[in-house]
């Protein structure tokens, strides 16, 4: 085989190195993308719990008493769970700007303006109108905490 000048070696390592940054940025897109609906880092709270939830079972489905580290670890999961969740449901948080998102669209099948937080600001003469184009998207819901959400038709 005949010996490769300077010149070639540089052209194919050109061309590796584009190819390698192109299907790194499709990469990041894809990445980002995922995480617009769902962060990473909830995501992988949610399968580690997930996991633990099923080492448990395993546990009970062998006769076994489950130990008490185990236990209290999934206890330490729960509140951080809810820890969690009250993050990225506050306003701004990762949750709450997808659920933003989902309370614009009129054929949604839940309702998911109640879970929105109200505006944080004093509303000023002259600023826009309600986003609800004059529909109180509340209309006929139970007021009480827990109760289910109101089926859209």
């Amino acid at each position: 085989m005949p010996e490769r000048d300077a010149a070639t070696e540089l052209a194919d390592i050109r061309r590796e190195l584009v190819t390698i940054r192109t299907m790194f940025v499709e990469v990041m897109r894809y990445i980002r993308d995922a995480e617009s609906e769902v962060p990473e880092k909830l995501r992988r709270f949610m399968n580690y719990m997930h996991d633990l939830h099923d080492i448990k079972y395993m546990y009970e489905e062998l006769g076994h008493t489950v130990p008490d580290h185990h236990l209290r670890e999934m206890e330490r999961c729960d509140d951080r769970f809810r820890q969690v969740i009250a993050e990225m449901n506050a306003q701004g948080g990762a949750i709450d700007k997808v659920r933003r998102e989902m309370a614009a669209d009129p054929n949604n099948r839940w309702d998911h303006t109640r879970q929105l937080a109200p505006p944080t600001h004093k509303e000023m003469k002259g600023e826009t109108g309600s986003s609800t184009n004059g529909e109180d998207r509340n209309e006929g819901r139970a007021d009480a905490e827990g109760s289910q959400p109101e089926r859209r038709v």
